[in-house]
C-alpha cells in the first residue's frame, strides 16, 4: 500500500487539538495496516520521527434509516507520538 492510502485524514476534535500541544497526533488510517505501516507512511507523509504508535478499531453503529436498521463500516483510528520539537502542520 502507498502512504496516502494508509493515512485517510487527520482527526479533528477538542480533545485531539489540545492533545497536539504535547506532540500527540490522531490519524483515520486503513483497516488492514499495520503499526508498522502506518509508522511508515507518517513519516514519509509529514517528514517527522515516530516515537510511539496507539491503534483502536472503532466498531460501526447500526442507525435506524428509512429501509430498517443499517450497520456503518467499521474503522480504525492511529494515535501518533513524535519527537519533542517537531510538529505535523496539517492545515
Amino acid at each position: 500500500m502507498q502512504a496516502h492510502d494508509i493515512i485517510k485524514k487527520p482527526l479533528l476534535s477538542e480533545k485531539n487539538t489540545e492533545s497536539q500541544e504535547i506532540g500527540r497526533y490522531s490519524f483515520l488510517v486503513d483497516n488492514k495496516a499495520s503499526k508498522d505501516q502506518i509508522k511508515d507512511a507518517i513519516q514519509k507523509l509529514y517528514k517527522v520521527d515516530v516515537e510511539q504508535i496507539n491503534t483502536q478499531v472503532r466498531k460501526g453503529k447500526l442507525r435506524r434509516m428509512k429501509v430498517g436498521m443499517v450497520k456503518e463500516s467499521d474503522s480504525k483510528k492511529a494515535t501518533v507520538r513524535i519527537k519533542t520539537g517537531q510538529t505535523i502542520e496539517l492545515f
